[in-house]
């Protein structure tokens, strides 16, 4: 008999499941955790099944006879009689993936958007970003001249990858404010529409602090400091990752003074090695960073704006600055869609709880991106949001595997990373060993004059399986994806040592730091094997 099995994340799991079938008198029993699936040999109907797990996190949603296809027993797809079979809420890079797959399966679909139609990412996060890093890298034009060439682009890709895919693909799209009214039902502007299932691709906003005084002195998010025409003389960026790193930088390319306040460190999330080389870089420009620093208010002193607070150790300080960027994070774009009246788990900040297969905590209804508990970038938000149409309407069982996710930060050197830090690891209960490789030590950063970055990998102990990778470099995000193939196929760091490496490329990095396990590369001439 074959089961279906909601609930699985890891091997472990899978032992749970296979122990709970087997002391209910199940034999032969071969569970995949990643498919989320059992077979079992024995006479067990499904009742007897789903009462082995009773006592568990895991739920049998499904069994058929080996050699059928699993049935559903949990009502998730309901197509009949509805106006749609699937109903998307939202139209960034998540809900139009989702949209598309649904297509691609031959189902009817409605996309609802309450809002300017691509989502964040190519109006405003990836794409007019980057273009403005780039532009003020170059210090090609003024600020505002680059503000007006990234407004055309973003136009121009809008209507390029959204307006014109949905016409291509026929999904009829609604301006809307969509509010779910049951499992199956959606209100659009007090119109009632149905479908089979629903998927929540509503995305994200800038998430702000509630510092006394923020409000009244004004600031800046990620959003509206894409639209300065004029670069602030001096600019307070409080917060120290992606977003304030890489808005941070730009506004400094054009000219800005800038102070970054980091709550913990610069880059918190990457390895120390890395968080200290993008420091001493902003340093190195002229930049003013405070970490371990906490702003307790803001107010607004003879047409400064100035923010008080403390360091580690009960230090103050106090800063006077023209403008105010806060970059603390993103809040879901969860309220006002009648989760509550459904009984669509959130956790403590507002964002949807999937399980492995981008269900919520009803059945029919699904979500992808980041309005989710997920990680929040448009890769992972666009893969969510296929697998979550697949999984709704085909019953499918696609999920996401992030052990080799790949984050990068677009700073100048960029910061990149893929897999698990070492602390990471280490929390996981590995056992781990690490090489560092300082970028002085690659000849394509010699050759380039420019040795700012390290490179730093996670390998098990004992077999050497490659964990984790991380790289501060020009050009690291497109290295980067040979350390995610390493970490998605198990090799180990004596396999990445042994490989081809082109010469004289950021990539050689990668092995250079690989052969640092077991040899001092100084020692070696170029190239050398």
């Amino acid at each position: 008999m074959d089961a279906t099995i909601s609930g699985m994340t890891c091997p472990e799991c899978a032992r749970t499941v296979a122990a709970a079938f087997k002391r209910a008198g199940a034999t032969n029993v071969a569970v995949d955790w990643r498919r989320g699936g059992a077979r079992v040999d024995g006479n067990l109907s499904e009742a007897e099944l789903a009462a082995a797990l009773e006592e568990t996190k895991y739920t049998v949603t499904g069994v058929a006879r080996c050699g059928e296809q699993s049935a559903r027993t949990d009502g998730a797809f309901d197509g009949a009689g509805r106006d749609h079979d699937l109903i998307v809420l939202g139209s960034g890079g998540g809900a139009t993936a989702a949209a598309i797959r649904a297509r691609d399966l031959d189902h009817t679909v409605l996309v609802v958007e309450r809002g300017t139609i691509g989502g964040t990412c190519v109006n405003v996060g990836c794409i007019p970003s980057k273009n403005l890093l780039v532009a003020s890298e170059r210090h090609e034009r003024r600020l505002a001249d680059a503000v007006t060439a990234k407004e055309l682009l973003v136009e121009r890709l809008r209507q390029s990858k959204y307006v014109e895919l949905l016409e291509e693909y026929e999904i009829e799209l609604r301006h809307a404010q969509a509010e779910l009214i049951d499992p199956h039902t959606v209100s659009l502007d007090g119109e009632l529409v149905s479908a089979g299932a629903i998927v929540v691709a509503t995305g994200a906003r800038p998430a702000i602090p509630r510092i006394p005084g923020l409000e009244d002195a004004g600031y800046l998010t990620s959003t509206s400091a894409l639209e300065l025409r004029e670069p602030p003389l001096r600019l307070a960026v409080i917060g120290a990752n992606a977003v304030g790193l890489e808005l941070g930088q730009m506004l400094g390319n054009f000219g800005s003074e800038v102070t970054f306040l980091a709550r913990n460190t610069v880059a918190p999330r990457s390895e120390p090695e890395a968080s200290v080389a993008i420091r001493q870089v902003l340093l190195d420009q002229g930049h003013t960073v405070l970490e371990h620093a906490r702003t307790s208010r803001v107010s607004v002193e003879g047409g400064e704006k100035v923010l008080r607070g403390h360091l580690e150790g009960g230090v103050t300080f106090e800063i006077r600055t023209d403008a105010i960027l806060v970059a603390t994070g993103r809040a879901p774009n969860s309220d006002g869609l009648g989760l509550e009246r459904v009984g669509v788990q959130t956790d403590e900040c507002g964002c949807i709880v999937v399980d492995e297969h981008q269900r919520t905590s009803i059945a029919s209804i699904y979500a992808a991106g980041d309005v989710t508990t997920q990680p929040q970038y448009v890769y992972v938000a666009a893969a969510g949001g296929a697998a979550a149409a697949e999984n709704a309407l085909a019953e499918g069982s696609e999920r996401l595997d992030f052990t080799a996710l790949p984050r990068i930060i677009f700073t100048k050197p960029q910061i990149a990373a893929a897999g698990l830090t070492e602390a990471d690891a280490r929390s996981a209960g590995f056992e781990v060993e690490t090489s560092v490789l300082p970028l002085a030590a690659l000849p394509r950063a010699l050759v380039n004059g420019d040795t700012r970055g390290v490179v730093k990998l996670v390998a098990e102990t004992g077999g050497g399986r490659l964990l984790g990778a991380s790289m501060v470099a020009n050009g690291a995000g497109d290295v980067i994806l040979a350390a995610v193939l390493a970490i998605q196929h198990g090799l180990s760091t004596d396999q990445l040592a042994s490989s081809w490496a082109p010469y004289l490329t950021m990539a050689e990095g990668l092995k250079l730091a690989a052969q640092t396990f077991k040899r001092d590369v100084a020692k070696l001439s170029c190239c050398a094997a």
